[in-house]
């Protein structure tokens, strides 16, 4: 063979390798979490469970060849990390999608930022109805969410208080600077006046500021409660608690939503027995022991932060799939074929969401019961 023939074959064949590389390419999911603050519990697990189903998909192959890679950022609770992160996610690291934050407000800061870019991000456990519409009720294009609303999440409460545990007089405490603690507190008050039941009190604190909430329970245990709301986030919520049962409010029922947390029976302790919580998942499904087996063979952690990591990993699940369905790793296909989910089969649920406001339709609540150490499952609902 002649040197000149011989080089041209090699080049062609490096060619073909490249664009054989290229076609696969990489699916870049970037992660947005809180690593460290109040909330790490939760953004570790999710990134951890994210990284887990990442794994098990490349593993298989990819998605028709395509691997994926998470780029998880660590927003340390706070508004304007979570901006920059996502900045630097779209900018510089070039990412696909976007999946997280958990929280409402850390969604309804980033939104503008993702749609003008034209980056899809999917939220985990964020309830509040502006992550994935604006004001006026328009759809956000770039927006989306795997969890169900706050509206749905507050009448669940109220329909669990009134019916299923025949509660009649109410009292809420709530974090006055979190859109998804007043919005689920809004969602309840409307909605538990409408099954017959009345509010005796409605009072707020500063999260991340306060932290001893006798003042406004001694308030409460006087209005003549028989159940008392918590819709915010772990930490608040594990020392309200606390604080309530040392005040001798044994008998008063109390629920919350998606907020809840297992670490937070290290701070509250016996005190959780006996609560309840809104939930998007039961540990207890059969459905989910292969991911909570993976989880703990990998991690050797049981994911006590059990539905953010379920929610964070079907998630993961949920983008391969819109991959699948687009055909290639681009931004606007991979929007396109997430706003047309439909039927889709993850671990927790079958997906479908709705165009008009990418939300999930018709998912289950499920309620846990906090029992022998532990929250368990404890029934289903669909409220009237």
């Amino acid at each position: 063979m002649r040197k000149g023939l011989f080089v041209g074959v090699v080049i062609a064949i490096v060619l073909l390798a490249v664009g054989m590389a290229t076609a696969q390419g990489t699916v870049k999911i970037g992660y947005l979490a809180a690593l460290t603050g109040d909330w790490a519990a939760y953004g570790q697990t999710e990134v951890k469970a994210a990284q887990l189903a990442a794994e098990e998909i490349n593993a298989k192959g990819g998605v028709n060849g395509i691997k994926i890679e998470i780029v998880p950022y660590d927003f340390r609770t706070r508004a304007e990390d979570a901006v920059n992160a996502v900045r630097r996610m779209i900018e510089q690291d070039k990412v696909h999608v976007i999946i997280g934050a958990n929280t409402s407000g850390i969604n309804i800061a980033t939104a503008p930022i993702v749609n003008r870019a034209g980056v899809s991000q999917i939220a985990t456990v964020a309830t509040n109805p502006l992550v994935t519409v604006d004001e006026s009720g328009k759809v956000r294009p770039y927006s989306f969410r795997i969890c169900f609303t706050d509206p749905y999440q507050g009448k669940v409460l109220a329909f669990f208080a009134a019916r299923e545990m025949g509660k009649k007089k109410a009292a809420i405490l709530y974090d006055v600077g979190s859109e998804y603690s007043q919005g689920l507190r809004e969602f309840f008050i409307k909605n538990f006046e409408q099954y017959g039941g009345q509010m005796v009190a409605d009072l707020g604190f500063r999260g991340g500021v306060d932290v001893d909430f006798r003042a406004q329970l001694t308030e409460i245990r006087n209005s003549g409660a028989d159940v008392l709301v918590l819709p915010n986030m772990g930490k608040e919520m594990a020392l309200t608690i606390k604080q309530a049962r040392e005040l001798g409010m044994k008998d008063l029922l109390i629920i919350g939503g998606d907020g809840y947390g297992e670490f937070m029976w290290e701070i509250a302790g016996d005190a959780m027995e006996g609560t309840y919580w809104v939930n998007h998942v039961a540990p207890g499904d059969p459905a989910m022991e292969p991911f909570f087996t993976a989880y703990q063979d990998k991690y050797k952690d049981e994911c006590k932060e059990f539905v953010n990591g379920v929610l964070a990993y079907d998630a993961v699940h949920w983008v391969a799939n819109a991959v699948e369905r687009a055909g290639k790793a681009d931004r606007k296909a991979i929007r396109d074929a997430l706003e047309s989910t439909s039927g889709v089969q993850l671990n927790h649920a079958t997906l479908t969401i709705d165009p008009a406001d990418h939300n999930p339709k018709d998912k289950d609540a499920v309620i846990l019961e906090c029992k022998d150490g532990k929250s368990r499952f404890f029934m289903k609902v669909k409220p009237e």
